[in-house]
């Protein structure tokens, strides 16, 4: 443990550089996230900025890019399947008219700015704004999107967390109603929200959440937060992602989207089995803190992280 002189989080330095396509963070010299934030992927895939890679503080990657049995799963992203005739989420679409068919709806989120980056005490905070277009290039959603790298102080563990801020403004000419397959007919299918797609390696990994610990029974459950456990090829080495969601959400706690035996995935998911209405003046806001940490967890540990990424949600203003 480092004493309080010399805590991780003042002793290993925080800095980030751009390349003109990707924002790259490293934490002492070492990187830790890439955001891709001008992505040229396939109008079919629903082009959108991601994180990728993650990395732990050990320097195990946790996160997989285009993985071939969903191309469109890329690192750790905000996607949405259904956003009223419009897909951000990636190719075929779900509807109670089709199944799931090509509608020719892929839509994208274009970054457009980053209206300030700034390296501060706690971390460094990128702010962007985003417009989302059909796929016929028509304005659907103005999204106002910041997030922050951070280290956390946390007894016993090798700890930092993203935090994510999203808000989304209504641009188009009428109500958009965001849902999921599942508010579509399709049981269990309520995916859309950020979303994280795990290694190869971390397919049979372990949740846990404060009622305890399991695998795809997790799958549409509601908790503040949740976390993953796998381990890494050629390492074997544990690492854990914990998502925490902000109590101030709409619907808080909402369900989660979680796979363990299929492939390891985890997102929160606040249209899962409820559809919402985005109405023009009335944006929505999520919250949420994705901690990457080294090692496995165990409930206390698990609870001391969570309360780590609390604090820091709630200072982060």
């Amino acid at each position: 443990m480092t004493s309080p002189a010399t805590t991780l989080a003042s002793s290993t330095k925080l800095s980030y550089s751009d390349d003109g396509a990707a924002l790259t963070f490293t934490a002492g010299g070492q990187q830790i996230a890439s955001y891709t934030y001008n992505p040229t992927d396939a109008q079919y895939e629903s082009p959108r900025p991601y994180f990728h890679p993650l990395t732990t503080l050990g320097g195990d990657e946790v996160t997989i890019f285009r993985p071939w049995d969903h191309v469109w799963h890329k690192g750790l992203s905000l996607a949405l399947p259904n956003v009223g005739n419009d897909n951000f989420w990636c190719g075929a679409t779900y509807t109670r008219a089709t199944e799931y068919a090509d509608l020719n709806n892929n839509g994208a989120m274009a970054h457009k700015a980053f209206s300030s980056i700034s390296d501060g005490v706690a971390g460094i905070t990128a702010a962007e704004e985003l417009q989302w277009s059909s796929q016929d290039g028509d304005p659907v959603i103005a999204e106002k999107r910041r997030f922050n790298i951070q280290l956390l102080d946390v007894p016993g563990a090798r700890a930092w967390a993203l935090l994510f801020e999203t808000e989304i403004s209504n641009i188009s000419p009428a109500p958009i109603s965001i849902g999921s397959p599942t508010t579509e007919g399709r049981e269990n299918a309520g995916y859309g929200g950020l979303f994280w797609r795990g290694p190869r390696s971390f397919t049979g990994g372990q949740f846990r959440s404060a009622a305890g610990t399991g695998t795809d029974e997790f799958m549409g459950s509601r908790s503040e937060w949740l976390a993953f456990t796998g381990r890494h090829d050629q390492s074997c080495h544990a690492s854990t992602i914990t998502f925490v969601e902000d109590s101030a959400n709409l619907g808080a706690p909402n369900q989660w989207f979680a796979r363990s035996s299929m492939f390891a995935c985890l997102g929160s998911s606040p249209f899962f089995s409820e559809a919402v209405l985005l109405q023009a003046g009335d944006p929505l806001t999520y919250r949420y803190a994705v901690v990457i940490s080294d090692g496995e967890v165990d409930q206390e540990s698990a609870e001391l992280l969570v309360g780590a990424a609390k604090a820091a949600l709630g200072a982060w203003v």
